[in-house]
């Protein structure tokens, strides 16, 4: 029989301790720390829309912009690639549009208004495009084989 040496039964040792140190850890920090900075609100884009009394008015106006455009990318999905996508992406164009307009109207940054306002602009012109193409597409018959 082969005799244990030092090292390893150390090396055990260690690795349990390591173990039992980490469980501990893990318990301890469910406990919330009343002067964490972290914002613990569950992330959640239905319920936690609503905000707190405290927020600022354009936290409010960012968290139903944010609330409109997840709950429009939420689209019955046809199969159909290009449509699907173009259905998607007008939602969250829209979305990157509310955004864009909260923070060109509450924001004090002259460079993040400015490109707030080129957003703005892009967007418009992609949303107009896609919706062509998506009535372009909806209207077009079912392919057939491969592209």
């Amino acid at each position: 029989m082969k005799r244990i040496s030092w090292v390893s039964v150390i090396a055990v040792f260690l690795a349990l301790a390591a173990f039992a140190f980490g469980m501990i850890s893990r318990q301890v920090r469910d406990v919330p720390d009343k002067d964490s900075a972290v914002d613990a609100r569950p992330i959640d884009t239905v319920t936690s829309h609503a905000g707190r009394p405290t927020d600022s008015p354009s936290t409010v106006a960012y968290r139903e912009a944010s609330a409109r455009m997840h709950e429009a990318m939420g689209i019955d999905y046809t199969g159909e690639a290009d449509i699907d996508f173009l259905r998607g992406m007008i939602a969250h164009h829209e979305g990157a549009l509310a955004m864009a307009k909260i923070a060109v109207e509450h924001g004090e940054a002259q460079d993040v208004r400015n490109l707030a306002e080129e957003i703005i602009a892009a967007q418009e012109t992609e949303i107009v495009r896609m919706k062509v193409m998506l009535a372009r597409h909806e209207g077009a018959p079912a392919p057939v084989g491969g592209r």
